[in-house]
């Protein structure tokens, strides 16, 4: 008999289709995992309201549940509460900072959301003289910053 934690080790094998690095559990877009009755319902935040990641990522979560064949399934997508950057894994955020991309620092980025901006460590010289290039990076989640220590521009996860 299949369990939940089965299931959760499962989806750290789907991938965020926009940060590839990075599993949709690594994500915090898996919210929960239920099995009742040998039914299992799996479900899922968006990063935001109409992130255009999340149809890929319930069919891939459709496609590996089916693969591995752990029988009757739902995915379900909740708006509500809204996704949090507080929701990522540790090892997301150390996968993120290994790959270049400033995870994001604290529980909140009010800096960046009120129009003040904050020094993000840089993740390759790890230099807090950096600055803001543009409130949207590589995708909407990220921003855009350089370093002016080691000039090298940097994706910086925004803390949502």
């Amino acid at each position: 008999m299949i369990t939940e934690n089965d299931i959760w080790e499962i989806l750290k094998e789907v991938e965020d289709p926009e940060i590839p690095i990075l599993s949709v559990v690594d994500m915090g877009i898996v919210r929960a995992v239920e099995i009742e009755n040998n039914h299992i319902t799996v479900t899922i935040t968006p990063t935001y309201s109409g992130c255009p990641a999340m149809k890929t990522i319930e069919t891939d979560i459709r496609e590996i549940l089916a693969e591995k064949k752990v029988g009757s399934y739902d995915v379900i997508s909740r708006l509500s509460p809204p996704w949090t950057t507080d929701w990522m894994t540790e090892d997301g955020k150390k996968a993120l900072l290994a790959n270049g991309i400033a995870p994001p620092e604290g529980t909140a980025d009010k800096g960046l959301l009120m129009g003040k901006v904050r020094n993000i460590t840089c993740p390759k010289c790890k230099s807090t003289d950096t600055r803001l290039l543009s409130q949207f990076g590589t995708t909407a989640c990220k921003a855009l910053y350089v370093c002016n220590a080691c000039k090298d521009p940097f994706d910086y996860f925004k803390c949502l």
